[in-house]
Formats: structure tokens, sequence, C-alpha cells
């Protein structure tokens, strides 16, 4: 059995195409989703994953890394619910001020890079007073369940909760691009290359562009 760790943004992808590459190659397949950083202190910790999909940039003691895709970060509200205007940042500050409660990770790309972008915007008092923050896992789930008016995350992860409606995406002069990367552990199983290849080949662009995800091949 070959050890995947993959971070949260490609989840909805790879739900698909693991149970496909097992069936090609009979070769099985655990993995464990997680934002990178989480991955990268597993990692630290003594982890040896065969495969690892993460941030590009968190990659670099890893073997053969090739880029597979980007995608970036959006606003989220339940289903049915008035959908804000975020179309400029000036819009984008007041919806977030006006929120009842705004749910970003704390250990996801994304909520890293939210909590730096409304303290450079200088709302970061007002939001976080109110905000609901996650450790980990899908910031939509808190406005599904009624903990948040809004979430934010990466585009990829808020299409994977059912039953909420993705505004849109960041307006672009406080966009982030999140870029990621299939990379082989240092210890990797002998197959482990088998699913390198899978996951890097052009059969499944089709996947991670369902998925949210924006084709980053290079």
């Amino acid at each position: 059995m070959l050890h995947l760790f993959s971070a949260l943004a490609v989840k909805k992808a790879l739900d698909s195409l693991i149970p496909q590459f097992t069936t090609e190659t009979g070769v099985a397949v655990d993995t464990v989703f997680d934002p990178t950083t989480v991955l990268m202190k597993r990692i630290e910790a003594g982890a040896k994953p065969d495969v690892i999909v993460a941030v590009t940039e968190s990659l670099a003691v890893f073997d053969s890394v090739v880029p597979i895709a980007k995608t970036g970060i959006g606003v989220a509200v339940a289903a049915g619910t008035q959908v804000p205007d975020i179309s400029t940042v000036p819009a984008l500050c007041e919806a977030l001020t006006s929120a009842r409660s705004v749910a970003y990770s704390r250990t996801g790309a994304s909520g890293i890079y939210f909590a730096s972008m409304i303290e450079h915007l200088g709302i970061a008092a007002e939001v976080n007073a109110r905000a609901t923050v996650v450790d980990k896992g899908f910031t939509a789930l808190a406005v599904v369940d009624g903990r948040a008016d809004l979430a934010i995350q990466q585009l990829s992860e808020l299409k994977f909760v059912p039953d909420v409606r993705i505004v849109g995406p960041l307006p672009e002069e406080v966009q982030h691009w999140s870029h990621f990367s299939v990379g082989l552990g240092t210890e990797a199983a002998p197959d482990a290359m088998l699913l390198h290849k899978f996951l890097t080949g052009q059969s499944v662009k089709a996947a991670y562009a369902e998925a949210g995800l924006i084709e980053d091949f290079r």
C-alpha cells in the first residue's frame, strides 16, 4: 500500500482519482488530507509519505516535484442567503466587517494569507472580534451550520462543501494564488512512481478542473 499526503485543496479531485488509480494498477493508496503546514509537521515528526501533493514552496526537499494546479482564494455563503458584493477591495472590506462572523482557517494557506490581508487592510481587529477561526478543515461548513455568514478559503476547498454558494474570488488586487505540486518521498516505495506519474499526467487534468483547480502543468 502507498501512503499519500495531500493538501485539502486537492481533496475533491483526489477523491475520484485515487479509486481510479487503484482500479487501473491494483495498488492501494492510504491518503491523509490536511493543510500543507500540518502535513509538514507530520513529516518533521517522522512520517514518511511515498507521495505528497502540497503547496509547491514546501516541497524543496522532495524528489521529482512536478506542478499540477493552482487555485485562488474565494468567499462563500450558505445556499439561499444574500450574496454580498466583493467585486472591489472597499466592497470586500464592507462585506467582511458587516458579517456576523467570518470563518477562516488557522493553519491553511488561505487562512494564513487572509489573516495578513485583513491586517494590511486595517480591519483585522473588527473582523477577528467575531471571527470563526477553525484549526483546519473546510471553512464553508461554518456557513452551512450557521456559525458564520461568510467563509474564506481556497476556491477548490469551498467547492468541496455541498449547500454553499461561492460568491466569487477575492478582488485581483488582494488575491493570493497557491500553487500545488506532486513530489516523491525520500524513502518512497517502488510503486510510488506509478502514482506520481498518474497524478501528473494529462489524463487527470479534467478532474482537477472539475474540482475548481486551474491548470498549472509546466
